[in-house]
Formats: structure tokens, C-alpha cells, sequence
């Protein structure tokens, strides 16, 4: 009876040194870990710039997408393209340039939101599906 306590004795003090070493290491987690009202200020202000930055990101022309291609069968080189400059909500600018024998024509088409009010070509199109993310 007397051994059996004494094991139940030896069980419980063995628990409660595990609870004690798992409390004493999230406490020491915690105090490693600043929070958001220790931090000093410039740390703050640091954060509210890259949050800025990121909004504004998203206005820049950042997705980019060329296609090459012959505008005319008796004509090699892939030397017409089409350009899409778009932001990450879609708008910017598709252009695109026919390269014929003689000369060649320059084309600007305004983009928003992924789609454009003049007719595209398959050129056009394809330029504009590459470059959304």
C-alpha cells in the first residue's frame, strides 16, 4: 500500500515538473516576443510606410506580356508585337505593332479591368491573358 502511494506520489510530482517546464517555456516565448505597444515608434512608422507602399504597388504597371508574331503569310521575322503594361486590377495599356513592307503602324488600346471597349485581335488577347497574374 505504502509502495503504491509512494509511485502515485512519484507520478503526480513528475506531472506537475512537465506542467511547470511547458509554462516556464511559453512564458519565455512571450517575453521573447515583442508586442505591438513595446515596439518603439520608428518601428511603427516603419510599418505604416510598407503598408503604404504596398497600396501604391498596386497601381504600378507591373505585369508586362509581349507577343511576337507575322501579321502577314508572305512576311517572316516575327516582327509585329503586341504589348500589355497592365496594374494588378487590370488597367493599363495593350500596344501593337504591324510590321508590313513598306511600312509599319502603331496601335494603343486603353485596358481596364482585364478587357478593352475597341475590338482586339487574337494578338491583342493573348498579350493580355499572359500577363494577368
Amino acid at each position: 500500500m505504502q509502495l503504491a502511494l509512494a509511485i502515485l506520489a512519484l507520478l503526480v510530482a513528475c506531472a506537475a515538473a512537465a506542467l511547470a517546464v511547458i509554462g516556464l517555456r511559453r512564458q519565455a516565448a512571450q517575453a521573447r516576443r515583442p508586442s505591438a505597444e513595446s515596439l518603439p515608434a520608428d518601428v511603427h512608422g516603419l510599418r505604416q510606410e510598407v503598408a503604404a507602399l504596398r497600396a501604391e504597388s498596386g497601381d504600378a504597371l507591373r505585369h508586362l506580356s509581349v507577343v511576337r508574331y507575322d501579321a502577314f503569310g508572305d512576311m517572316g521575322g516575327h516582327l509585329s508585337w503586341s504589348v500589355a503594361l497592365l496594374d494588378d486590377h487590370g488597367h493599363g495599356v495593350v500596344l501593337t505593332s504591324i510590321h508590313g513592307r513598306s511600312e509599319a503602324r502603331t496601335y494603343a488600346k486603353n485596358i481596364s479591368g482585364w478587357t478593352c471597349d475597341q475590338q482586339l485581335s487574337p494578338e491583342e488577347e493573348e498579350a493580355i491573358e499572359h500577363a494577368r497574374p
